[in-house]
């Protein structure tokens, strides 16, 4: 199945762009992004809004059409887990299939200072009527909170006996997220820790096909809760022990 941009009519090609360019804002610089646009390789190109971020910055928002197409059937990517369960599922699986609590320790690594990631899986409110790890029975959470180094999160997770080990990354600026989330698998495989624990990653510019890339057992990206970490956390240790 072959798919375009939809705006106003199915498969009209239509997209929105917004970019900044290092130019004064005027009537130069609108003409000058429309012919960025176009070298893009869109047609029908229309700057729709132009704002000066200061002196020699301009942003601006765009309209064009395209021609290409895309064939989704080829499109290769899988979910960390297709079906969800509640809370109160989660609990029932835990007690029924492990008979203990299991343990999660999570955080913010490196210089990341953002904890709204973290806390919205960990904290016991959650977020958006979605309750926080802590607030399961059968779930004994550890939120170490921001900037933990890659190191010390090991080595609690050493230390209180984790089953899995969450990881929050928010900021991604010239890609150190990725850097920090390399840094972190490769010390876990260096002192032979890496299959102790189920490690999942999550954060803005995540998902799942990038975290199994850098070793991770699952991504997450936005629009995610607890149950779906929890979910994924259980399921993965069940396959474990089955193994």
């Amino acid at each position: 199945m072959f798919i375009k941009p939809y705006g106003d009519t199915l498969d009209d090609g239509a997209v929105q762009l917004s970019f900044t360019l290092p130019i004064p804002c005027g009537g130069k610089a609108k003409e000058a992004a429309k012919l960025y646009v176009q070298k893009l390789g869109f047609k029908r190109a229309e700057i729709v809004h132009a704002s000066a971020l200061s002196d020699d910055f301009t942003f601006f928002v765009a309209y064009g059409k395209t021609d290409v197409s895309l064939d989704y059937d080829k499109v290769e990517y899988a979910e960390a887990v297709d079906k969800f369960m509640s809370m109160d599922e989660i609990n029932a699986f835990i007690k029924t299939t492990f008979k203990r609590k299991i343990v999660v320790v999570g955080a913010c690594t490196g210089s990341d200072a953002h904890t709204v990631g973290i806390d919205a899986i960990m904290n016991m409110k959650g977020y958006n009527h979605h309750f926080g790890l802590e607030r399961y029975p059968m779930i004994e959470a550890f939120n170490l909170g921001s900037q933990v180094p890659n190191d010390k999160l090991l080595e609690y997770a050493k230390t209180v006996k984790a089953d899995a080990i969450l990881i929050s990354q928010i900021v991604t600026q010239k890609d150190v997220h990725i850097k920090n989330l390399t840094e972190f698998i490769e010390l876990a495989e260096a002192e032979k820790l890496r299959d102790k624990f189920i490690v999942v990653v999550g954060g803005p510019r995540v998902n799942n096909k990038t975290a199994r890339e850098l070793g991770y057992d699952a991504g997450f990206g936005t629009g995610t809760y607890a149950e779906h970490v929890a979910t994924f956390v259980v399921k993965k240790l069940r396959e474990r022990l089955a193994a």
